[in-house]
């Protein structure tokens, strides 16, 4: 009987860890983000905070705001990418989701 009891608890604690590291892991993958990010790289350096026609975006998520102002989260940049601006194109036509979740798991690691 007590064997069962620990067992369950066992089992329960594993399942519990094993949503929460589901939940946790990061959506999209960073090498296919980069290959996206070539065409955003006629206008975006990747390397440095160095402006080209738009502002460089390494260390993007280190940064406290975007250059509008807007605090940087994850949804400020999928709203950037998204609407475009400022002499940026709309990309919500241009991406499906996915391709934006790899877009975005990459900008993380600028």
């Amino acid at each position: 009987m007590i064997a069962k009891k620990v067992f369950a608890a066992g089992a329960s604690l594993a399942l519990a860890a094993g949503l929460a590291m589901a939940q946790s892991k990061e959506k999209g993958d960073s090498g296919k983000g980069k290959e996206i990010f070539e065409q955003c790289g006629v206008c975006h350096n990747a390397d440095s905070e160095e402006k080209k026609m738009g502002p460089g975006l390494k260390g993007l998520f280190k940064k406290e705001k975007l250059s509008d102002g807007k605090k940087v989260t994850e949804a400020t940049v999928r709203t950037k990418v998204n609407e475009g601006g400022n002499g940026m194109p709309a990309y919500q036509e241009m991406l499906t989701d996915e391709e934006r979740d790899h877009l975005i798991a990459y900008l993380k690691t600028l």
